[in-house]
């Protein structure tokens, strides 16, 4: 449990604050923080919180959209936030293909899937030296491939691993989460990989439902509750050098409308039989 970390969305429910007092109640070390929460708290209030309680951010969530007008601005506020909140790294989702806008109907769009992915390696070019001045690790995120039109067109560790290359590891890594990742038949090889070259930014967890809801952003569920096999790949994350917090992320309706004390306490329990006994 030393390394066990409260994505904030996993109990969305609750504000910075109660989020911070929620890890400190249940004896959780870390909390993975979302920028429009800690707007809302206040960054400066926010940084005080969380030292104070003594807790680790294992990370901010989240910056990207690379592919969108206006990315520059935003991601230099998201790394100088990550910044002053001594986040582990800042979360990439790169964004999908142009003009494609997460909810809405198709207007005018790009479908020229490979523009797109250049544009992202074009906008981190932007990037990366700002987050080294800043002393901040972006951590790109591969998302399963049914985001890849809305969210983000890198759908593989292979795909952000090629990616980050020409940076230097404390600058750009990588994020394995088991949601997104459970399903690549070269996972393992992968992770194996990103160890390799010291690109482990964030290990995230959490279950796959099937069915899968009708919004699938909300198909993540609580381990145990889907169809991952945690075991082998927190083995393999293991054994590629990871030794950074766990983070628990889960987007899903009922999970939200529950207690989150419950939530939190039923995450612990998930955790300590799923996710860590073969690691």
């Amino acid at each position: 449990m030393d390394r066990l970390a409260l994505n904030q969305w996993t109990t969305k429910r609750w504000s910075v604050k109660e989020a911070v007092a929620g890890c400190v109640r249940h004896g959780l070390p870390a909390i993975g923080l979302w920028r429009q929460n800690v707007a809302e708290q206040g960054l400066d209030e926010t940084v005080p919180l969380v030292k104070h309680a003594g807790l680790r951010v294992s990370s901010l969530c989240r910056g990207g959209f690379l592919t969108s007008p206006g990315f520059e601005e935003d991601n230099r506020r998201a790394v100088d936030e990550a910044a002053a909140l001594n986040a582990a790294c800042l979360v990439m989702v790169v964004g999908g293909l142009p003009g494609v806008v997460p909810g809405e109907p198709l207007g005018e769009i790009s479908r020229d899937l490979r523009s797109a992915r250049n544009q992202v390696a074009d906008a981190l070019a932007l990037l990366a030296p700002y987050a080294a001045q800043r002393g901040v690790r972006l951590a790109l995120e591969p998302l399963h491939p049914m985001y890849c039109a809305d969210r983000a067109v890198l759908s593989t560790l292979g795909q952000a691993l090629d990616l980050a290359a020409p940076y230097p590891p404390e600058t750009v890594g990588v994020v394995v989460d088991t949601f997104h990742v459970w399903w690549d038949p070269q996972v393992f090889e992968q992770i194996e990989r990103a160890g390799r070259e010291g690109r482990i930014a964030s290990y995230q967890v959490c279950d796959f439902l099937s069915p899968l809801p009708a919004d699938a952003l909300l198909g993540r569920g609580m381990m145990g509750d889907g169809v991952i096999d945690f075991g082998p790949l927190t083995e393999a994350v293991a054994a590629a050098g990871y030794a950074g917090d766990v983070e628990v992320e889960i987007f899903n309706a009922d999970i939200w409308a529950a207690d989150p004390d419950e939530v939190v306490a039923t995450m612990k329990d998930r955790f300590a039989r799923l996710v860590v006994t073969r690691s």
